[in-house]
């Protein structure tokens, strides 16, 4: 075919050692590729537009964002490998081709994990919170530079460079930083860990070594929480990863138990009744479920009865007023059935000569 189609003897004209004929036909395949390259990026984003509107992950937009990063210089400098492939190069040209390669898939390896990356730390994370908008932002920054950083070494060492006693340099280094910024880089690291564990966020009300309150804002190096009392209480963030925190606001509800005692001279019939009294007044409350009632006790001064119930709320208003309707009703079916609730009393018996 060759001989039919080329057989000039121009064709065989020897340049930098390859035939003329050689670099036509490099060319036809950089020129093939290109095209393949490109219609291939093309294929590819219709398949995952179409798969986007098919389901409801939003990963697929990570891997759009992925494919379109791929610019024509990159499959240009693809198709241009391969078209070499077609010619016989040597020393330091071959070397400096296969490096380009190299360099370029880094690169490209490099945006991609940058953006799943980024992708996923979105995703955790609320964009309405600006604190979480700081912690988006470092995560993007350390990511990036820890990446770019093994990328440039992978690619020193492709390029001869020994990278054993550079990498041991900035391990010393590092330990140097480290020591120097420990309690920076330990609220930093928590500030992370809280954000992606989420044991409470802005809004929740939570016990914290002691403080109860309102969580106002978390940020890199400290959380903010608003008290009861009103005062803003500041606590560095490795403390608040290393002790036990209680998230009271993701309560769904509210356990509640009390004892009521009424006195010993109470008749039997009327102890019997006190059960089914109170959980009758239990029950006609809304938001509140009731648990159980029972004598548990023969107390110094009184019979002592245990009440449980449940209130259907996380609200502490809500809590206090069904507590407090709860109490008042007890206190009128009590008066109503002749029954006394105790007092703390003592009889002191004493003999008369």
């Amino acid at each position: 075919m060759r001989d039919w189609l080329f057989n000039s003897p121009i064709w065989d004209t020897i340049l930098f050692g390859n035939a003329l004929y050689d670099y036509l036909m490099a060319v036809v395949l950089f020129a093939l590729f290109v095209l393949i390259f490109k219609g291939l990026q093309w294929a590819a984003l219709r398949s995952v537009e179409d798969v986007i509107k098919r389901t409801e992950t939003n990963w697929d937009d990570a891997m759009v964002t992925i494919i379109k990063t791929i610019r024509p210089p990159f499959y240009w400098y693809v198709a241009f490998y391969i078209a070499l492939s077609y010619l016989k190069i040597e020393g330091i040209a071959a070397r400096a081709v296969d490096l380009g390669l190299i360099t370029w898939l880094v690169y490209q390896a490099v945006l991609a994990l940058r953006i799943l990356i980024d992708f996923y730390v979105e995703q955790r994370l609320s964009k309405s919170d600006r604190g979480a908008q700081a912690a988006i932002q470092l995560v993007h920054s350390l990511a990036g530079a820890g990446l770019w950083l093994l990328g440039g070494l992978f690619l020193l060492q492709n390029f001869g460079v020994n990278v054993t006693s550079l990498i041991a340099g900035l391990g010393i280094g590092g330990i140097a930083i480290a020591l120097a910024a420990q309690n920076v880089l330990a609220d930093l690291f928590s500030s992370l860990a809280i954000f992606f564990d989420k044991p409470f966020v802005p809004g929740d009300f939570i016990e914290l070594n002691g403080n109860k309150g309102t969580v106002q804002k978390i940020g890199i190096k400290t959380t903010r929480i608003r008290a009861l009392n009103g005062e803003e209480v500041i606590v560095p963030n490795r403390e608040v990863t290393g002790v036990v925190i209680k998230n009271i606001g993701r309560r769904k509800e509210r356990r509640v138990t009390f004892k009521i005692g009424i006195v010993y001279e109470t008749l039997t019939e009327k102890v019997k009744k006190v059960p089914e009294l109170i959980r009758e007044v239990i029950e006609m409350q809304d938001k509140i479920e009731f648990d159980r009632v029972h004598l548990k006790e023969l107390a110094e001064s009184s019979l002592s009865f245990e009440v449980v119930y449940h209130v259907k709320s996380n609200d502490y208003q809500v809590y206090m007023d069904v507590n407090q309707r709860v109490l008042l009703g007890i206190k009128e079916a009590f008066e109503r059935n002749g029954i006394e609730i105790a007092y703390p009393t003592r009889m002191v018996y004493v003999n008369k000569p």
